[in-house]
């Protein structure tokens, strides 16, 4: 796509958010500048009917839904960053929902007999009509030859394309507010927006969701709190997926919190639990755990779906989850504040002294009061908030983690509003804790490097580096006399002096 193009569709989609005013909504005006002042009120001269239905967020999600997927992804990326944007606007853009119109099943056959290279009468029994269209893929119920109810995804035709166009609309806006709005660069705006299109990226090639479904499926099976479909290998491609049937209702169903014998205390307390233990275990995690890919049944059963953004944490980065958390779990601020130092999530020049007492600001007034009289998204973003101070910048790799516990524990206040999301995650962080950082832990840590150095050594010795040839010129002693006999004269000037001093 060319940079006029992609001038042109972003004009066109800034005119769409002129005209519902959600470039510089009337809500926000109080807090801006005079000439901000004066630039929204211009703008919302041309605002339309849309303009006055709904809360900023609202109308940007809006906005952003009818602008095609990429545009969602932003949005859903956005909703993170309660810190720059509020807790309300942030919320808002959380529930962005991409639900199309379906394309006919006669193309979603074609395009399966194309991908598998193989007759559908070779894989599957029966093909449905689409049950579930977003703006990437669409679902269609199947049966296997062997009788497996199994739901087929296929993406949409053309999809490629769109997601192409949208990206470099993305990378153009990305530039545009770094050079225009300097006070976007702490969001770190183009490494943001490479983020979204990664993610997207990945998204298309549905064979990598087929992976990352039965990866975290295995990591799933080593805790209670949540399982995944299984892939049928024989119905993926990179256009095609076919998972196994998941069983019970979607909580986006408002009928799923009123399924007979559901445990909705034990529910919110498994989607919770499901998270951090795929995080901090095992080092991923499913980074879209929406209410539309969470399927439940009696009395606490969850299914997760759509694993086309799958979430990774190294070694360091789930240690210091995990003490963070446990940092707050103890009311121990100033472990927090220094492992956010180790961490190099502060800049070093910032006081940590100061810190601490930041992070006890935003951690004491949550306990020791009842849960349903706390808002962990207001929590989290007082706790945002603070990043400006100390001036945070955004962590790219972190974007996906943020994201996910907030939507995580948005669906669990909806399943029970009562939800503790610190209690709930006490004992898989307190599991990690004892297992991770124990003194069994600690010597084997020393074992294994002590093994490592062995290794090494070994591998000097059957293959000892070449020694370096040293040349060795005649005239280096020359340089090293007249040194002398500097330091000579030197030292014979100075006893000298001394004498004649007396």
């Amino acid at each position: 796509m060319t940079s006029l193009s992609a001038f042109w569709r972003l004009t066109g989609a800034g005119w769409a958010l002129v005209r519902a005013d959600a470039l510089i909504p009337r809500e926000v005006e109080p807090q801006l500048p005079p000439a901000a002042k004066l630039a929204g009120r211009l703008l919302r001269l041309f605002a339309g009917g849309a303009a006055k239905r709904g809360r900023p967020g609202e109308r940007l999600a809006r906005v952003l839904e009818k602008q095609g997927p990429a545009a969602i992804k932003m949005g859903q990326f956005l909703s993170t960053r309660a810190d720059i944007f509020g807790t309300a606007f942030a919320e808002d853009l959380s529930h962005l929902k991409d639900r199309l119109a379906p394309f006919p099943l006669e193309t979603a056959r074609a395009e399966i007999v194309r991908n598998l290279g193989k007759p559908l009468d070779e894989v599957y029994a029966e093909i449905g009509e689409a049950v579930a269209a977003a703006s990437l893929a669409q679902a269609h119920p199947a049966a296997l030859l062997d009788g497996r109810k199994v739901a087929v995804k296929v993406l949409r035709p053309g999809v490629e394309r769109q997601v192409a166009q949208d990206s470099a609309v993305l990378r153009l806006a990305a530039r545009l507010a770094e050079r225009l709005a300097p006070a976007s660069r702490r969001l770190r705006p183009t490494e943001f927006v490479e983020v979204v299109i990664r993610s997207l990226d990945l998204e298309m090639d549905l064979r990598f969701e087929a992976a990352g479904c039965a990866e975290l499926g295995e990591a799933m099976a080593v805790d209670p709190y949540m399982r995944a479909p299984l892939v049928c290998w024989e119905g993926v491609g990179k256009r095609v997926l076919t998972l196994t049937w998941a069983e019970g209702v979607p909580l986006s169903d408002p009928a799923a919190l009123a399924l007979p014998g559901l445990d909705r205390k034990a529910l919110a307390e498994n989607v919770t639990r499901g998270f951090l233990a795929q995080a901090l275990d095992h080092g991923l995690f499913h980074a879209d755990l929406h209410e539309g890919n969470l399927f439940v049944a009696a009395p606490a059963e969850v299914v997760a779906v759509d694993y086309g953004i799958v979430g990774r944490l190294g070694p360091g980065e789930r240690r210091y989850l995990a003490e963070i958390l446990y940092g707050f779990l103890n009311r121990d601020y100033a472990r927090v504040a220094k492992i956010h130092f180790d961490a190099g999530y502060v800049p070093a020049h910032q006081d940590m002294d100061a810190f601490a007492q930041a992070l006890r600001a935003v951690g004491e007034p949550v306990f020791g009061r009842n849960a349903r009289e706390v808002s962990m998204g207001r929590l989290l973003a007082q706790l945002f908030e603070i990043t400006a101070l100390f001036d945070m910048a955004l962590r790219p790799e972190l974007v996906l983690l943020q994201k996910t516990m907030v939507t995580v524990e948005g669906v669990a206040r909806r399943i029970d509003p009562t939800h503790d999301l610190w209690a709930a995650a006490d004992p898989v962080v307190r599991r990690w804790i004892g297992r991770e950082l124990s003194p069994a832990a600690k010597a084997r840590d020393f074992a294994e490097e002590a093994l490592r150095a062995i290794k090494a050594l070994a591998r000097l010795a059957e293959a000892p580096p070449a020694p370096v040839p040293v040349k060795v010129e005649r005239d280096q002693a020359w340089p090293l006399l007249w040194f002398l006999v500097g330091a000579t004269t030197a030292g014979a000037a100075f006893v000298t002096g001394l004498l004649l001093a007396r």
